[in-house]
């Protein structure tokens, strides 16, 4: 009995002591990411070691004290930490992300080049690593590898708005706005309130302009009854053909310059005419996104919302001004219920090279 009370005794003790260590470890490494949120790294990686010492196996901490002294800006120090990582079973898209700008800080760039590779193997669907990949890519001037790298990352991963970013930065480019306005206005839904959001808004207007005063931009037209006969097969550029088809039917409509009022009218319409002929062949959600924008009378709004400011600002100030009451109810509707890209809703056939790159 005494032995056996001994024995239930020591184990209690060193169950007690195990969940004090990890305590103390986990405060310590919340005490390490409040001065990492600060800035004060040296004192981050003092406390990372700190907690290294009671759980010298935890992945998370060695991640962490990497990244710090990669924002340090001690590179060797951050490689020796990460690049052991990169091979446990542990490792995830984080720590991929990590020794990439690692490697690309120490310009080691076929080595980054490999990682990618490597993190795209085990992470397939990981919009973040084919975003930094593409990212590596242009650094060389790759730009169709690096445009290919974010359509790739569309595919994947459509919930992931980097790509699309980058995506619609790189098709302005290129004479070819019809990506550029499908994935900047994409972009903006999911990223509504940023810096980027402001240079997106410009593009996506610059290219409207593009697009309505080139024609040609809409030669090439599927047959309506072609667009009919069922769902097409993805990359045979028959989405693009039927944005094209009803598009173009717009022209008209655009007899004053384009202004958030004339594609308020040039928009309505299109979406009358893609819902008649194409939506069943081609399900996509932006355009339900705008559709249920339009049932719900917010349409007006939602387009000044996306083209007023890069218009003209001070007629997008007066229009919020008169239409205020619309305008914040448009803007809380559109926060409860964001624009959510589905899978299985690729069209982009690869075929859009870039010419005459601005880069």
């Amino acid at each position: 009995m005494r032995s056996s009370l001994l024995k239930a005794v020591l184990v209690a003790g060193v169950l007690f002591t195990q969940a004090a260590v990890a305590q103390d470890a986990k405060e310590l490494y919340k005490t390490a990411t409040n001065f990492m949120r600060n800035g004060d790294y040296s004192n981050a990686v003092l406390v990372l070691n700190q907690a290294l010492q009671l759980e010298p196996d935890n992945f998370e901490f060695r991640k962490q004290l990497g990244f710090t002294f990669y924002l340090k800006g001690d590179l060797n120090k951050a490689k020796s930490v990460i690049e052991p990582l990169l091979n446990k079973k542990e490792a995830d898209v984080q720590v991929f992300q990590i020794a990439g700008n690692i490697y690309q800080g120490r310009e080691e760039w076929k080595t980054a080049q490999r990682m990618y590779e490597k993190a795209i193997r085990k992470f397939p669907n990981s919009g973040e690593l084919y975003n930094d990949n593409g990212t590596l890519a242009m650094n060389f001037k790759m730009y169709d590898g690096a445009l290919r790298s974010w359509l790739k990352g569309i595919e994947q991963d459509p919930g992931f708005p980097g790509n699309y970013y980058n995506a619609t930065k790189t098709y302005y480019y290129s004479n070819n706005p019809l990506w550029c306005i499908l994935y900047g206005e994409t972009f903006m839904n999911m990223e509504s309130f940023t810096t980027r959001t402001a240079e997106i808004r410009n593009i996506v207007l610059e290219s409207y302009k593009k697009l309505f005063n080139d024609p040609s931009l809409f030669d090439a037209m599927v047959p309506e009854e072609e667009g009919k006969k069922g769902r097409k097969s993805k990359g045979d550029g028959g989405f693009v053909q039927a944005y094209k088809q009803c598009m173009g039917k717009q022209l008209s409509v655009i007899t004053g310059g384009v202004d958030p009022d004339a594609l308020i009218m040039a928009r309505t319409r299109f979406l009358l005419d893609w819902y008649n002929s194409y939506s069943n062949n081609y399900p996509y959600a932006l355009f339900d996104f705008q559709q249920t924008m339009l049932q719900q009378g917010m349409f007006e709004s939602y387009n000044h919302w996306l083209f007023g400011p890069a218009a003209n600002q001070a007629n997008y100030k007066a229009w919020v001004t008169l239409h205020k009451q619309d305008y914040d109810d448009f803007l809380k509707y559109q926060r409860n219920h964001p624009l959510k890209p589905r899978p299985d809703e690729y069209y982009n056939d690869g075929r859009f090279t870039l010419i005459n790159s601005g880069y």
